[in-house]
């Protein structure tokens, strides 16, 4: 693989790209029940993150580890940055309102 997208350029290849990285440290998320009061770290494939149409729609939730409750907590500008930026799944949701301008 070292052909270059640009004409050109001179080729590089996947192996040469990456010769630098060691390892990749996954990221992980301290989170809280409030049920149970249980206190744990959570990799990015365990949370959920939905993106409404105002900060009351927009939240994050994943399964507590200890009591398998289903927590649902409020997502502000820097909780929505932190993360995407982590690798957590994210859902866009739309307003009704927003579909009917739509049609």
């Amino acid at each position: 693989m070292s052909e270059s997208a640009e004409p050109g350029a001179t080729g590089m290849t996947v192996a040469s790209a990456f010769a630098g990285m060691r390892s990749v440290t996954p990221v992980v998320f301290r989170a809280g029940c409030p049920d149970c009061r249980g206190r744990f770290e959570l990799d990015a494939g365990a949370l959920r993150l939905a993106i409404g149409a105002t900060s009351r729609t927009t939240f994050y939730s994943f399964t507590c580890p200890d009591c398998g409750v289903t927590v649902r907590k409020p997502a502000g500008e820097r909780i929505v940055e932190l993360l995407t930026g982590g690798g957590v799944r994210t859902l866009r949701l739309h307003s009704a309102v927003q579909d009917e301008a739509a049609v």
